[in-house]
C-alpha cells in the first residue's frame, strides 16, 4: 500500500538532527519563549525574506493574533475565498471580523482579483489570500486592488513554504502573512507550531505582546492578549528541519512534473502546469467527476488518497447563518477534488505505479 503521507517516514531524513535538538532543549531547562525561538524566528525571517517572525502556538493562532492586532473596528470585512479551509474563516470570526466569501478561480483554487474587487464595501479593511494546496495567489493584482482601496492584506501561507511569485517568497508578499508548521506541512513540526511575518515594526512589536498575555514586562499587560507561543522544543526541531526545505521542496517539484507529464486519464483535471518552478506542491490536487468511486479504484490498487476539502466553510454546521448561500465553482471543487500522495519520500516507482494505475482507469 501506498500511504497518502507517512509522517514516521518523512521525518527520517531529520532523525538525528531531531534527536540533537530534542536533548538540547531538555538539557537547557528553558522550555518557553527562550534562545531557540529567537533562533527559528531570525531563520524563518531571514528565508522568507522580512525583518520579522514571531512565533505563536498554531497556524490559526498566526492569522487570528495579526486580525487583533491590527486593531481594525468591529464588523470590518475581510474578503477569503469561499473554499479556503475552515480555519482562514475561523481567523476572521474569531477576531470579531466579517467573513465575505468570494469564489474562487475555477483553474488555480485561489482568490479571483475581479471578484475581489466586486466585493469590496465602505466596511472592507483586509484581503485574505489563502495561498491553496502550495501555489501563490496572483499577489500582483491583489496587492494592486489593495493599494488602490487603502485595505490590509494577509497572506495565509501554511501549505505554501516558500512558495515564489515575482522572485519573492510567500510571507513576504503582503503586510503580515500567518504559517502553520503542523506536522504535514512542508516544514512540519512534531506538534502544533506557527509563525506570522511581516516587515511591519509596529505589528511586529504588538504581535509579541499578544501572543503572550499582552505582556512585554512581566505582570504588565499592555493588550488583551492571548496564550499562544512558539514552544521551545518545536522551534528546535524547526531550525534543523529547515535546511533541508529547498532540497525537499525541488523532490515535490519533481514528482508533480512526472503527475503533470504522465497523467494522462481524460477523465481528470490537472493543477496548471504554469507553477512548477515556483509553486511548492503541497498537495497535488486533481478533480474527478466521479470522485468516490474513483478513489475506491485507487484503494483497491494500494494506493492512498485524501480530499482536502469535503466540505465547504458556508455549508458547516457552525456556520447556519451561509446555509442558503450559494457558492457553485466553490461546492463543485468540493465535490470533486482527490489529493494524490505527494512527499519527499514518494519513490520513482511508486509514482509510476500511481500514474499507472490512475491510466488504466475506465
Amino acid at each position: 500500500m501506498i500511504p497518502f503521507l507517512d509522517l514516521g517516514q518523512t521525518n527520517k531524513p531529520h532523525a538525528v538532527s531531531i534527536r540533537a535538538a530534542i536533548s538540547r532543549v531538555t538539557e537547557s531547562g528553558w522550555y518557553v519563549l527562550g534562545r531557540e525561538v529567537e533562533t527559528f524566528e531570525r531563520a524563518w525571517a531571514a528565508y522568507c525574506g522580512t525583518r520579522h517572525c514571531i512565533g505563536v502556538a498554531n497556524g490559526l493562532d498566526a492569522l487570528t493574533l495579526t486580525l487583533k492586532a491590527w486593531e481594525l473596528p468591529a464588523g470590518s470585512e475581510v474578503i477569503v475565498a469561499a473554499n479556503a479551509y475552515i480555519a482562514a474563516v475561523l481567523a476572521i470570526t474569531h477576531a470579531g471580523l466579517v467573513p465575505v466569501l468570494i469564489e474562487p478561480d475555477d483553474e488555480t483554487f485561489n482568490l479571483d482579483s475581479a471578484g475581489v474587487e466586486a466585493a469590496i464595501t465602505p466596511k472592507t479593511r483586509v484581503i485574505l489570500c489563502v495561498h491553496l494546496y502550495g501555489r501563490c495567489c496572483n499577489m500582483t493584482d491583489i496587492n494592486a486592488i489593495a493599494e488602490k482601496y487603502k485595505l490590509l492584506v494577509l497572506e495565509d501561507a501554511a501549505q505554501a513554504h516558500g512558495a515564489l511569485h515575482n522572485g519573492n517568497r510567500t510571507g513576504n508578499l503582503g503586510h503580515a502573512a500567518g504559517f502553520s508548521f503542523y506536522p504535514t506541512k512542508n516544514l512540519g513540526a512534531l506538534g502544533d507550531a506557527g509563525a506570522i511575518t511581516t516587515n511591519d515594526d509596529t505589528l511586529a512589536n504588538r504581535l509579541r505582546h499578544w501572543r503572550n498575555y499582552g505582556s512585554g514586562q512581566k505582570y504588565h499587560t499592555t493588550y488583551p492578549g492571548h496564550n499562544s507561543r512558539l514552544d521551545e522544543l518545536q522551534a528546535a526541531i524547526l531550525t534543523e528541519k529547515l535546511p533541508l526545505l529547498e532540497a525537499e521542496t525541488a523532490r515535490r517539484r519533481s514528482l508533480a512534473h512526472f503527475y503533470l507529464t504522465n497523467i494522462t486519464q481524460p477523465a481528470i483535471a490537472l493543477p496548471p502546469a504554469d507553477g512548477i518552478a515556483t509553486d511548492v506542491w503541497h498537495l497535488f490536487v486533481i478533480r474527478h467527476p466521479e470522485r468516490d468511486g474513483f478513489r475506491n479504484y485507487l484503494k483497491q490498487n494500494g494506493i492512498g488518497t485524501d480530499v482536502h476539502y469535503s466540505i465547504p466553510p458556508h455549508r458547516q454546521q457552525a456556520f447556519p447563518q451561509w446555509h442558503g448561500h450559494s457558492f457553485p465553482i466553490s461546492e463543485q471543487m468540493h465535490q470533486t477534488v482527490i489529493s494524490l500522495p505527494l512527499n519527499p519520500t514518494l519513490t520513482d516507482n511508486e509514482a509510476e505505479h500511481i500514474v499507472a494505475v490512475i491510466n488504466q482507469w475506465s
